[in-house]
């Protein structure tokens, strides 16, 4: 209950801010996943598998590379993966924040996983996916009023028919989270 009040009395009527789209689809496979091992990213330039941390260094891979990788090794259930990446960006971007409450939920931290989508809404009342995301794990733990809220929530902020509300959307009506 204390999430949707919360979410409630963020932001109520403030405008949607328009993400790109890879921040409201589900990313497509890349390299990264399909051929690099060990939580390596793929380096479109070299053609070869990178060390994420090194690849930042050297300047290699953008924070926009990482971003992306972060999201296909969370939708890929590289969970350990992700984090390590996570690990390399801004600890206190929205972005961030979401996918930290996402590996956290995933791998069983529900708690903290609620913590860091509150910290995500916080920084950003208009992040849709870190809405869809808590509202899945609200779904799981049988809080389909909270849920709801956060779909009534992504509507609202522009949202509707978007990837994060469709998958909110059909977690509530299968009373599971969206599995990838």
């Amino acid at each position: 209950m204390k999430y949707l009040i919360a979410a409630i009395a963020l932001a109520p009527g403030l405008a949607f801010a328009a993400g790109s789209s890879s921040s409201t689809n589900p990313p497509p496979k890349t390299e990264t996943t399909i051929v690099c091992e060990d939580g390596m990213v793929y380096d479109e330039e070299s053609k070869l598998c990178i060390v994420a941390e090194d690849g930042q260094k050297s300047g290699a891979l953008s924070e926009e590379d990482l971003k992306a990788a972060v999201r296909e090794f969370a939708y890929a259930g590289q969970y350990n993966d992700a984090k390590t990446v996570l690990g390399l960006l801004d600890q206190d971007d929205d972005f961030t924040l979401t996918y930290m409450g996402f590996t956290a939920r995933k791998t069983g931290d529900f708690d903290g996983g609620m913590v860091y989508y509150d910290a995500a809404l916080t920084k950003n009342p208009n992040n849709l996916l870190a809405r869809s995301y808590m509202g899945q794990a609200l779904v799981e733990a049988g809080d389909m009023d909270g849920a709801k809220a956060q779909l009534v929530e992504i509507n609202a902020r522009g949202g509707k028919q978007t990837w994060p509300a469709l998958s909110l959307k059909n977690a509530i009506q299968s009373g599971a989270g969206y599995a990838y």
